[in-house]
């Protein structure tokens, strides 16, 4: 199929494999930016996100190129970097991963995506109105967000993306019981959607962090025992639960680095939970899975 692509035929799009993925992905990524598309043949959306992402990356001159690997295929590294959801695309620029997304976004947003890597490629098209209470919600005006994803359900009840955007903004309200209504509200064919799956992840976290106690305890066990692998996982959840993101990555990457199997590999897991729970753009995200590509690849 791909063969039959222009945008392959011109280099810009390849197959990779376990074997193949550090030359094509690593070392590539030292000349332009390079996107992977983790998919599976039985995946609906991958088959939607296809010819858009391929658009997006031939329009955009040669600035970024795409690989993609069949997780059916291939599953050790997609397992490794937590890709539980598909389509996954993850950005790896000189070596390191960058950016991603989760799902079959529309083409504005995937053309975004490459912009955010690349500067522009062409004229910026308009915000649609899940973008526009997105923005809201980042901005901290939860009242003004959830006018408009109201606006969005009015029309389509069972958008996914707003329903799990309103469970969250309950969470940061700290209301817990709403968060899980908005959530019951999805479609169950669309469990595993990644914004279903990230509210479901938060209000997990939320409940997890709802039974820690503070952080003290966990932080004098360490002083003890630096190699008290529970205590600094229970410290990690307690950190995430305060705010405190990137000192809970870093608490959850220790492990790793100090013992990558412990308890079938709770760590990794646990980080994978946390991307999860924050969306695949949010920063400490992004940065999240680039230190964790960096153990694991080192």
């Amino acid at each position: 199929m791909l063969a039959e692509n222009p945008a392959a035929a011109d280099g810009l799009v390849k197959d990779t494999t376990t074997a193949t993925f550090r030359q094509d992905v690593i070392q590539e990524s030292s000349k332009q930016p390079v996107l992977v598309d983790f998919w599976a043949p039985w995946c609906g959306p991958c088959k939607q996100l296809t010819p858009v992402i391929e658009k997006a990356v031939k329009a955009a001159g040669g600035k970024v190129k795409l690989v993609k690997m069949n997780i059916d295929e291939h599953p050790q590294i997609p397992g490794q970097l937590g890709i539980q959801s598909i389509p996954a695309v993850i950005a790896f620029t000189k070596g390191q991963l960058v950016d991603g997304f989760m799902g079959a976004l529309p083409e504005s947003q995937v053309k975004g995506f490459i912009e955010r890597l690349v500067g522009p490629v062409g004229p910026s098209p308009a915000e649609d109105l899940l973008a526009q209470a997105d923005a809201r919600a980042a901005e901290g005006d939860a009242g003004g967000a959830a006018e408009l994803y109201a606006a969005v359900l009015a029309q389509d009840p069972e958008n996914v993306a707003a329903l799990a955007a309103l469970a969250k903004l309950h969470l940061d309200l700290d209301d817990l019981e709403g968060a899980k209504r908005f959530l019951a509200m999805a479609p169950s064919a669309k469990e595993n959607d990644p914004a279903v799956a990230g509210a479901r992840a938060a209000i997990e976290l939320a409940e997890q962090a709802a039974s820690l106690g503070d952080t003290g305890e966990f932080e004098r066990r360490l002083e003890a025992n630096p190699l008290d692998h529970q205590a600094r996982f229970d410290l990690a959840l307690a950190l995430n639960a305060r705010g405190r993101r990137e000192e809970a990555i870093d608490a959850l990457i220790d492990i790793v680095r100090r013992e990558r199997t412990w308890n079938d590999e709770a760590a990794r897991k646990q980080l994978v939970q946390f991307f999860e729970a924050w969306g695949p753009t949010d920063d400490m995200t992004v940065l999240g899975r680039r230190r964790l590509s960096s153990v694991l690849f080192a």
